[in-house]
């Protein structure tokens, strides 16, 4: 891939070097050397290696587990960068964490993810590229300019491959998702049903019903990220009950708590899928049903876009 343009400058922190190095080599241009340290009291220090005056400068770093940890690093390099005089600091978050806290459910609620927009805007950053927020209605909580991007083109291409002609239902896990997963049944020309649900405690879901056909039918799955695993879980569950002749999981974040992938492998669910947006746990290796595609492309390709002035919508189509 042409990068077009010697002032581009990579750099990656420490959250999923493994993804810097692959959109690195998309694009066709080394990673910046940086050193991320710690204090003895566990503070973070940052030396970059290089001059970045005059620069446009695209910094890689998911804040996926520990959250607080990466988040405050990526807050520190941007520091550094907006003070070494960067011409242009461009935060790629793959994986916007505190996400799921984008507006009060109840009294006295925090909304943490605007509040993270706010840090990064007075750390330096000048745009910001993400992936498959949690709510689309976050890129309004910065006065920065924001492309979200979808990983949805990449994880409907998978389907196909497996299921090319089977009798497909594209399902969203709760109303809350709908629109989610409507763009993957139509990017696959398929019925879309919706799972029904109620939580009556925070982790705890009761699935009531399901609204759709999909007796007989292989069930796709799709959400933003896969946690603890609960809501698939009982999704699953619940098509199964229905008559679904197989179900798997589409999800663009593989965040995986622990135990998580335990619980999934017993459940009626044939594969889940996520991208390499964050890190797999270590002993992902272990669960044969969870399989990995790449975001490097895309998000190669969104930085080459966003670096020449062209258009990013066109990763849309």
């Amino acid at each position: 891939m042409n990068h077009g343009g010697n002032n581009l400058m990579l750099l990656c922190g420490t959250a999923h070097p493994e993804l810097g190095r692959r959109i690195a080599a998309e694009i066709g241009m080394p990673l910046t050397q940086m050193a991320v340290t710690r204090f003895a009291d566990g503070e973070f220090d940052v030396k970059i290696a290089a001059s970045v005056r005059g620069h446009d400068v695209f910094l890689i770093q998911p804040t996926c587990h520990p959250v607080n940890s990466t988040y405050m690093e990526l807050f520190i390099i941007l520091d550094a960068l907006r003070r070494a005089s960067a011409a242009r600091i461009n935060a790629v978050i793959p994986y916007y964490g505190y996400a799921r806290k984008e507006k009060k459910t109840q009294p006295r609620d925090p909304i943490s993810a605007k509040l993270m927009a706010n840090f990064l805007q007075v750390a330096g950053a000048q745009r910001v590229i993400t992936l498959d927020l949690h709510a689309e209605a976050i890129q309004g909580f910065f006065d920065i300019p924001v492309d979200s991007l979808t990983a949805g083109k990449i994880l409907a291409g998978h389907i196909l491959e497996r299921h090319p002609e089977d009798n497909l239902v594209v399902v969203s896990p709760d109303v809350g998702g709908t629109a989610r997963a409507r763009v993957i049944a139509r990017r696959l020309e398929r019925p879309l049903a919706i799972i029904d649900k109620r939580r009556p405690r925070d982790d705890d879901v009761e699935v009531v019903n399901v609204i759709g056909d999909v007796e007989g039918c292989n069930c796709v799955v799709v959400d933003d990220l896969v946690g603890t695993g609960a809501t698939l879980i009982g999704a699953a569950n619940a098509l199964t009950a229905k008559g679904a002749r197989s179900v798997e999981v589409l999800a663009t974040h593989g965040v995986l708590a622990e135990g998580s992938l335990a619980r999934l492998s017993e459940a009626p669910i044939a594969e889940v899928v996520v991208t390499d947006s964050i890190p797999l746990p270590a002993d992902a290796a272990r669960y044969p049903k969870l399989h990995q595609v790449s975001v490097a492309p895309l998000i190669a390709e969104a930085i080459v876009r966003v670096h020449e002035g062209r258009s990013v919508s066109e990763l849309f189509r």
